[in-house]
């Protein structure tokens, strides 16, 4: 059996909170979901990867060049949303990203190569960049990519489709929410 392990991607208060940064309509209409997704995770022993999108203050920043300055480090933005982030459940762990991909720059690929994750399950926001870029970097790392659909989303829903039709066409699989809590069982 392959082992599994969940990737939560950026379920900070810059995307989710109505007073953040990079707030948008529907983006917390995930939470839900990656919240079940989380409790069976946890409750099954598997492992969690909580990924947070920080930038340092004062310093320059390749993603500036494309995005306004966001999710600085110790600011309310950089927060995880209430509710998400470690809880302190065994098994939980934290990795911090500079760029769009959980795994790049980051120790994640060695880290789940260590705990010997064959399979990742990756929910979160935003499809069309940081899930997209995540699920394209674990796929180039020899993970198997399970996207769940229903729990990410992105303010661009035509790029939120597309990047799940290429996901599943060219870097794994795309389920929802109940396939995913069967493989986190």
């Amino acid at each position: 059996m392959t082992k599994t392990a969940l990737i939560v991607i950026d379920m900070q208060n810059s995307f989710l909170h109505p007073d953040g940064e990079n707030a948008y309509p529907d983006a917390q209409s995930v939470v839900p979901n990656v919240r079940a997704l989380i409790e069976k995770a946890n409750a099954n022993g598997r492992i969690v990867v909580h990924v947070a999108d920080r930038h340092r203050e004062g310093f320059e920043d390749f993603e500036d060049k494309r995005l306004p300055r966001h999710c600085v480090t110790g600011g309310f933005n950089a927060e995880f949303f209430e509710g998400f982030g470690p809880s302190g459940a065994v098994g939980e762990i934290e990795i911090v990203k500079r760029r769009f991909s959980a795994f790049f720059a980051t120790e994640l690929a060695l880290f789940l190569n260590e705990q010997g994750v064959g399979r990742v399950v990756i929910c979160g926001v935003k499809t069309n960049v940081c899930v997209r870029a995540t699920s394209q970097d674990a796929f180039a790392h020899g993970f198997e990519v399970v996207v769940v659909g229903d729990a990410t989303n992105s303010n661009r829903e035509h790029l939120a489709r597309a990047s799940l039709e290429d996901i599943d066409r060219y870097l794994g699989k795309v389920v929802d929410t109940g396939e995913a809590l069967e493989m986190l069982a």
